[in-house]
């Protein structure tokens, strides 16, 4: 994944609406500890923030020194709940200790040659019941900016392949860009299709 390359779409996104873009698929996560992985500049860290509320907590993963030191100053200003910021890569990624309720992957597959393996060691750090949320791009082409396109009858596929029930579109929003960005949860431990979490 090109360092910072996934930022492109937040920086026109507001935090209002990637919040209402992965609201559903959220549901009631309040106390909650969410992942936000290939966290960019934090717009989706801070709608995570907004949806687990003040006892919960938002882990925020990327390898960009730009994005990193965003998302660093973004953990200050909010003091509740808490962000906890770190420095990786999602291909290889290694969060000791840490059981998550649920993992956001916003823009952030596309870049990745091989999507299956990353959503199956995320699924090692799930609770029972948690989910994994994916926003991607509803495309089927290749382009510059999305290199390994993942629209959603693409995403059930992979998902089988790691070990995921079929995803659930939960939100959809034209993107400034191109076409549609949808939401789709995928539930861990589980053949069966997720319901809407609305």
């Amino acid at each position: 994944m090109a360092s910072g390359a996934h930022l492109f779409d937040y920086t026109r996104v507001t935090v209002l609406e990637a919040t209402n873009l992965i609201r559903a698929g959220v549901g009631n996560a309040a106390g909650q500890t969410w992942a936000d992985l290939g966290a960019g500049e934090g717009t989706f860290t801070r709608a995570l923030a907004r949806l687990v509320g003040e006892q919960g907590s938002v882990i925020a993963l990327d390898h960009d020194d730009v994005a990193i030191r965003e998302l660093r100053r973004i953990s200050r200003d909010i003091p509740t709940p808490r962000i906890e910021v770190v420095e990786g890569d999602v291909r290889k990624l290694e969060v000791p200790g840490i059981q998550l309720d649920g993992a956001l992957f916003a823009n952030v597959l596309h870049f990745i040659e091989d999507p299956a393996a990353v959503l199956a060691r995320v699924r090692t750090y799930l609770r029972p019941q948690a989910r994994v949320l994916v926003v991607e791009y509803e495309q089927r082409a290749r382009s510059r900016w999305v290199p390994y396109p993942l629209p959603l009858h693409r995403l059930a596929e992979i998902a089988r392949e790691a070990g995921f029930a079929m995803p659930v579109e939960t939100g959809r929003r034209k993107s400034r860009y191109q076409g549609e960005l949808y939401c789709a949860a995928l539930a861990s431990g589980s053949t069966r299709a997720v319901g809407n979490a609305s």
